[in-house]
């Protein structure tokens, strides 16, 4: 249950990078009154565990319905992990970038109801895209084949979504005092050094998936 929680802990947070998502959402909702960002960050925090929590525990099993075996979706998983991870930590400023944009009706309208700015697009494409999406159907792809240990994995899995939802509700509600503490360029090194970690994961993965689709590799015969 605990290697679980912490591979799927450190591999989520290195894609979703709640601190440094902080910076941008203190600048696009800076209109807002403070009573309307503390709504939004606790809206954010829970539609984001709800996507993470759905992709860890359906994704996997959609694609599996559709013909596509648990050792070709963690090699598939594995490549788009490592390939997201590479572009944060070789051009995380393009990162912030396209993150800038995804937000930005969020600033545009910030007359608009609350809600409605928390799912789309502070959730999704801002909080939890399809980067988030694609690495949880991958973590959710590392289960075991059996029963045994399933229980603990998705426990531990779950938990580990939980935790970064938190962590989301906390950095955007503290994101005035993240930006006075930290700055972009510290955020960045934080960035880089995550996703290294998110690096190693994706390749870990794919490792898996190629154990399982040639055994002969494992046993070197």
């Amino acid at each position: 249950m605990f290697d679980s929680f912490l591979l799927a802990f450190t591999a989520l947070f290195s894609i979703v990078n709640p601190i440094a998502m902080a910076l941008i959402f203190s600048q696009v909702t800076a209109e807002r009154s403070p009573k309307e960002r503390a709504q939004l960050a606790t809206l954010v925090a829970v539609y984001s565990a709800i996507v993470m929590l759905t992709a860890l525990w359906a994704g996997s099993y959609v694609l599996n319905f559709f013909g596509i075996s648990l050792a070709a979706l963690r090699i598939a998983g594995g490549f788009v992990v490592a390939e997201r991870a590479w572009a944060l930590l070789s051009a995380p400023e393009a990162h912030e970038a396209r993150k800038q944009e995804q937000a930005a009706p969020a600033e545009e309208a910030a007359e608009s109801d609350v809600g409605e700015s928390a799912f789309f697009p502070l959730t999704i494409p801002f909080t939890t895209g399809p980067g988030t999406i694609s690495v949880a159907i991958a973590l959710g792809a590392t289960r075991p084949r059996g029963t045994e240990g399933l229980t603990e994995f998705f426990i531990g899995v779950s938990a580990a979504a939980l935790a970064i939802a938190l962590l989301i509700w906390l950095s955007y509600r503290s994101a005035d005092r993240l930006v006075a503490l930290l700055g972009h360029t510290r955020a960045r090194v934080l960035t880089r050094l995550f996703a290294f970690l998110l690096f190693c994961v994706g390749v870990q993965i794919l490792l898996t998936g190629l154990l399982d689709a040639f055994p002969v590799l494992a046993t070197g015969r």
